[in-house]
């Protein structure tokens, strides 16, 4: 019964993965015939809808209050509206396994902004060092010194710009919720369903002046805003949902590792995307930077005879809770 229980959980980790690198090459068909913006409502709305679906299922309870709504609408906002637009829009200009690339910097950025934002977070040296890596993982993917001789396509540095602040997005949505929704009482998959609702509702409201561009649809289109929303936006968050719970946050958080593989091989497979040196070479830099911030590769230090290994005192001071890894979530592609 464990096996076969074990067996889901890796079948919902594995399916996760591909599903949210799929995310960028369903964005890339979508702005074929839709604008970034209506890429961007459709699948908040069908995200929604299976989020608001899975809650009436489940009995959960909505948030209530009018300051926990007003907080909600905020992560909707930064966490969803903002950077969804902005990786719909760097699509127009970005082939899918880049954007899939970029998107595995988001521990980074979280780690950035919890730095900047939060007084418990101290930067240390095995977080100095990740942030470090990470950077050169991102410099040696955007192969800056290509833009200066390639003319052809002159947004393509805007547009990895683009994914940079939408995961800069993110990891200030992880910092605020940390921040002010901590303790709440309210579940993952409940605060999921209330910012990607109100999300849907901003993208409502905005879909006058920003999302009116002609539309032309076919079934590839229709196909991946609804696989977009409705299972990446959606039922996929509730399997990382259901490994988070099962294997804790340090092993399910490694999604993020496996998404820019399945967008990469995704973009070759379906849009016969070009895979450069830099690029592969890059997003293993930006692996290894994110492992080492999080301070999951240690270096062994060889013994002096001198040290002597004290059992830790019980005085005050003596012990210092560290925070915890930085929330990651793959599902905002």
């Amino acid at each position: 019964m464990a096996g076969k229980r074990s067996m889901t959980l890796g079948g919902q980790y594995l399916a996760a993965a591909v599903v949210w690198g799929a995310s960028f090459l369903f964005i890339k068909v979508a702005v074929g015939g839709i604008s970034p913006a209506q890429v961007v409502l459709g699948r908040l709305f069908f995200g929604a809808v299976v989020l608001a679906a899975v809650m009436l299922v489940s009995r959960r309870r909505w948030p209530r209050g009018l300051r926990m709504w007003a907080h909600l609408t905020a992560i909707g906002a930064i966490v969803c509206v903002i950077p969804f637009l902005l990786f719909s829009w760097a699509a127009q200009y970005l082939p899918a396994g880049l954007s899939s690339i970029f998107n595995a910097t988001t521990p980074i950025a979280t780690m950035v902004v919890a730095l900047a934002l939060l007084p418990e977070e101290r930067l240390t040296k095995t977080k100095a060092a990740g942030i470090f890596v990470a950077a050169a993982g991102v410099v040696l993917v955007a192969a800056p010194w290509t833009a200066v001789a390639d003319t052809s396509n002159p947004m393509f540095f805007w547009a990895q710009l683009a994914c940079l602040g939408a995961t800069t997005c993110y990891g200030l949505g992880f910092v605020y919720t940390r921040r002010f929704l901590r303790g709440s009482g309210y579940d993952a998959v409940t605060v999921s369903a209330a910012q990607i609702g109100t999300g849907a509702v901003i993208m409502l409201v905005l879909t006058p002046f920003i999302a009116t561009a002609p539309i032309t649809l076919t079934w590839e289109i229709v196909g991946s805003m609804v696989i977009l929303g409705g299972i990446g936006t959606g039922i996929a968050y509730i399997w990382y949902n259901n490994v988070l719970n099962a294997w804790g946050a340090t092993i399910a958080s490694t999604v993020t590792y496996l998404t820019p593989v399945s967008g990469v091989l995704l973009g070759v497979i379906f849009l016969g995307e070009t895979v450069h040196w830099n690029q592969v070479l890059g997003g293993s830099v930006v692996i290894l930077g994110i492992l080492v911030g999080q301070g999951r590769l240690m270096v062994p230090r060889r013994k002096r005879r001198d040290d002597v290994v004290l059992p830790p005192a019980g005085g005050a001071g003596t012990l210092h809770a560290q925070p915890g890894p930085s929330p990651v979530d793959g599902s905002k592609a």
